[in-house]
């Protein structure tokens, strides 16, 4: 099929915008975290950008959409990008092939830095490479190859538009496992429990969740592969969800905590886009809001839940992007569009994306399925993989490493020395850099 220059312009965009996702999680986790770990938070999120598409460009970009042999896809069908056209357009429909391997690259990197504010100052940076490099190929690829890559979810009819299965299930579920072998986070002497959980700088949080919304467009709207209606509809279907997700989240804050809270909010926002991310392409906008108004208290609970079992996830990645992942895949098989867009020759205009996904309690039950799957898979895998790890490795920082994370793991400070630090070296004079 040739190229179609429309659809090739949106999913080049879509591809960058994806990608500052990734940095935009980093400030969105940095500025939730203390002042001490904020650099090490955020170079978890952009390490990422480095391991992954180094993986991505040798061998694990074909693990997930190379020749299919059973668990995921042959290694060495596209191997270093070998036999990934330019010009042509197999993958999908007018764009070139180059293209699409480069989107989805762009899924990958987030997925793993998606995890690291559950087990935030418990990850030594080694290990944690170690950990993302075998995660990658051991849970990643085989779902991103079941579902997207023509694997065995896709043929029995497991629908996932952009990524509740692929990237938020597997990441959720994941991180709340590693929380079996971290443990809980050192509270500083001198701190109380009650603070190591204090943003350091919530303006830092909204600009990072600025940025994940806007990128948000490129990652869900993009998922269509193609300029026309379904990316529309998945685009508007996502600022729906996420609007609604934030207010209705403030309203409960606000009820709560007797206070509005600008971080509830951007929490919020972004369970609203995290749970409609798998239907953004399969439902009307109308089923959008309902997302948004399920969402919210569905991972607020969850996020309450988390406290009161004293689990240590100290962004709520499971409560916000495991259960919302869990709860769109699911709310697709009943949110889609009815029968009558089944056939894509006869599907009324109104049909967001004729000749897909329609609802129905078979459709239901295949992705209860595919969610309880994932989500087993993941969490037992994730706990096998971090225990072979410690037994060669330390992972968990010790206490003292724990409260100055930054100065341990990289040597580095994300603000000016603290006023601790000042007063000890008081009168201390340093000799200019090569004198």
């Amino acid at each position: 099929m040739p190229l179609e220059l429309a659809s090739t312009a949106l999913i080049l965009v879509s591809m960058a915008l994806v990608q500052f996702m990734t940095p935009g999680l980093a400030l969105f986790y940095g500025g939730l975290m203390r002042e001490s770990s904020v650099v090490t938070m955020i170079m978890q999120s952009f390490v990422t950008m480095g391991i992954v598409t180094f993986l991505w460009f040798l061998f694990l970009y074909s693990l997930c959409f190379g020749e299919s042999i059973g668990f995921f896809g042959n290694p060495a069908t596209y191997a270093g990008f070998r036999q990934v056209g330019i010009h042509s357009s197999s993958k999908a429909d007018g764009i070139p092939d180059l293209l699409f391997a480069g989107y989805q690259g762009m899924f990958a990197v987030i997925t793993p830095a998606l995890m690291t504010g559950c087990f935030a100052d418990r990850f030594r940076f080694g290990p944690y490479l170690v950990f993302v490099t075998f995660w990658m190929v051991l849970v990643y690829a085989p779902f991103c190859h079941w579902v997207w890559g023509g694997g065995w979810m896709a043929e029995w009819g497991v629908f996932d538009f952009a990524g509740g299965i692929v990237v938020h299930i597997t990441a959720g579920f994941s991180a709340l496992a590693s929380l079996l072998i971290v443990g809980r986070r050192h509270v500083p002497e001198g701190m109380e429990p009650k603070e190591i959980d204090v943003p350091h700088n919530i303006p830092m949080v909204a600009t990072g969740t600025a940025i994940l919304w806007f990128g948000w467009f490129g990652f869900n709207g993009g998922s269509a592969l193609a300029s026309g209606g379904v990316a529309v509809a998945a685009a508007v279907n996502t600022e729906i969800a996420g609007s609604v997700a934030c207010f209705m989240w403030m309203l409960m804050d606000w009820l709560k905590n007797k206070k509005p809270s600008l971080v509830g909010k951007c929490v919020g926002a972004i369970a609203g886009l995290a749970t409609v991310t798998p239907a953004a392409g399969f439902i009307q906008p109308w089923g959008a809001f309902v997302i948004g108004v399920v969402a919210s208290p569905l991972c607020y609970a969850c996020c309450e839940f988390r406290k009161k079992i004293r689990a240590d996830d100290a962004l709520d990645v499971w409560g916000v992007h495991g259960m919302g992942g869990f709860i769109g895949t699911i709310l697709l098989g009943i949110l889609a569009d009815s029968e009558d867009c089944s056939d894509a020759k006869t599907a009324p205009q109104w049909c967001v994306n004729p000749g897909t996904v329609t609802r129905s309690g078979e459709q239901v039950g295949k992705q209860i399925a595919a969610a309880c799957l994932t989500a087993a898979y993941s969490f037992v895998v994730t706990v096998i993989l971090l225990k072979i790890i410690t037994t060669i490795t330390p992972i968990v920082p010790s206490a003292e490493e724990q409260a100055e994370m930054d100065n341990a793991m990289h040597g580095e400070q994300a603000l000016s020395p603290p006023k601790s630090y000042a007063a000890q070296n008081a009168g201390k004079t340093t000799d200019p850099v090569g004198v």
